[in-house]
């Protein structure tokens, strides 16, 4: 695990992993790390997430953790994206309870508590939910609310899965859950559904809590709608049917993983090997059919 000039750890007695996937934030992460810090209450530690040492935020988050023990920056070894810092980040995480909050300060960081407390209560998924009542987005692309809308409510209905807001990220999860279902996830932010699919084909509880959703006031968003939407789809239909195991799902990932694999390449002609050309001895002879007037 990589640490990117971290002292002062401390995540003896966390009560909650906080697990921030940042990319190119820079300095205006600050805002986001000081309500954080300043709204969770119970034992935390706090996991930004990088994909490179390289990135603006490292220098920022690693200066900002120098004096705030809690804090502890990444640098993610799973491979590019937010699916696989988010992935990276939950494996480190040392409490039992993981929230996955975005960097870009759209989440309330005063819910965190609340989440950790439904998980601690026995839930298998906590979710921040913009479409109960009390809950409310502001602001962000119209066609990408209208349909995390849609698939969330029409979830709900169809399934009578506990949340009507199954594709936002803002949620809390049971890392014991986690580590029994794994997580498939390798793109953009389709975590947050595909645990919520797999706690339903689990018949593990999910909860909801409202949350008030703001869109970013500063820099520009990376969620790319058309990119991710087949992997959003395939979690959506995953998460119909009947009941399965912790070891038929886990026999689903491994069949789906080895779908992706390329194909093994052909042998390479051995050189020491005679070449079959036409009229050598190595080709067959195919008797030619009589004609008709030979018969």
């Amino acid at each position: 695990m990589r640490l990117a000039g971290v002292t002062g750890l401390t995540s003896a007695g966390a009560r909650v992993s906080v697990v921030i996937p940042a990319r190119n934030e820079g300095g205006q992460v600050c805002g986001v790390l000081e309500r954080l810090l300043e709204s969770v209450r119970l034992p935390c530690e706090v996991l930004v997430v990088v994909d490179s040492e390289d990135d603006p935020t490292a220098q920022v988050v690693s200066e900002f953790a120098s004096k705030e023990p809690r804090l502890r920056l990444l640098v993610n070894e799973y491979g590019p994206g937010p699916a696989n810092a988010i992935r990276y980040g939950i494996d480190a995480a040392a409490a039992p309870v993981a929230v996955v909050t975005m960097a870009d300060g759209c989440d309330d960081p005063r819910q965190i508590d609340d989440l950790t407390r439904l998980v601690e209560r026995g839930v298998a998924v906590a979710a921040a939910s913009r479409y109960v009542a009390g809950g409310q987005q502001v602001g962000g692309p119209f066609v990408k609310g209208l349909m995390s809308r849609a698939a969330g409510r029409s979830l709900h209905l169809l399934t009578r899965v506990g949340t009507r807001d199954a594709t936002n990220s803002f949620k809390a999860y049971s890392t014991d859950f986690i580590k029994t279902v794994g997580i498939d996830s390798r793109g953009g932010f389709e975590i947050g559904i595909e645990l919520t699919a797999k706690a339903m084909r689990l018949r593990r509880p999910v909860a909801e809590i409202p949350t008030i959703w703001l869109d970013r006031q500063a820099g520009v968003s990376d969620f790319r709608v058309i990119r991710w939407l087949p992997e959003y789809l395939r979690w959506y239909w995953f998460a119909f049917g009947r009941r399965l195991t912790a070891e038929q799902i886990r026999a689903h990932a491994a069949a789906r993983a080895a779908s992706r694999l390329p194909a093994p390449p052909a042998p390479a002609a051995d050189p020491a090997l005679p070449t079959a050309t036409a009229g050598s001895p190595l080709t067959p002879v195919v008797p030619r059919q009589k004609a008709a007037k030979d018969r």
